[in-house]
């Protein structure tokens, strides 16, 4: 990405090495995202503690569970529901999360938000996060574009703009987005 990015580079040299926290288990990374959706990351930490301790994310105790216990852990009805989904997708063997790793990234995106509750930006982040995949560009993450925007002195970030940036960060889009959230995340 050096050589083909100058601006990219001397970001990458300013900011120096990025670690992230890498969870391998996508269905209790998918739970963990349904739950922080819309709310602080403290209310997120906190609602899936509670489902942790009383659940230990795992699909089977989840499904059988009542919704109205998932809603007790501190989310909405609505999440709850989407929830319950998963765990129900999870045991219907309708997705194997498991085998999620040993498909293309379209075809991930396809099963995951084929579930209520989950939409592309969810299903790019599980891409990122939990199955490790080095080439996702997120158009949906509006701080990847900020990134963008103020990296390349742009005002806006069209998908065709957004787009080639993507394509000249590939096969590494991955570690593009890393670098991206932290120049939107820097002081000006």
């Amino acid at each position: 990405m050096r050589a083909k990015d100058k601006k990219l580079a001397a970001a990458i040299d300013r900011i120096g090495m990025i670690q992230r926290g890498v969870n391998p288990d996508i269905f209790a990374s998918l739970i963990e995202s349904i739950v922080g959706q819309q709310i602080s990351a403290k209310a997120a930490a906190t609602v899936t503690r509670r489902l942790r301790e009383l659940y230990s994310m795992d699909a089977a105790r989840l499904h059988a569970i009542s919704i109205d216990s998932v809603q007790a852990c501190g989310m909405s009805m609505r999440k709850a529901s989407y929830i319950k989904g998963v765990a129900k997708a999870a045991m219907d063997e309708r997705i194997d999360f498991y085998g999620l790793k040993n498909m293309d990234d379209e075809d991930v995106i396809k099963a995951l938000t084929a579930l209520d509750g989950v939409g592309v930006w969810t299903a790019e982040m599980l891409l990122i996060f939990s199955l490790q995949r080095p080439n996702i560009m997120s158009f949906g993450d509006l701080a990847i574009r900020r990134g963008m925007m103020r990296l390349y002195g742009h005002k806006d970030m069209p998908r065709e703009r957004f787009e080639r940036y993507a394509r000249r960060y590939a096969p590494y889009g991955s570690v593009a987005s890393l670098y991206l959230w932290e120049i939107y995340s820097e002081e000006v």
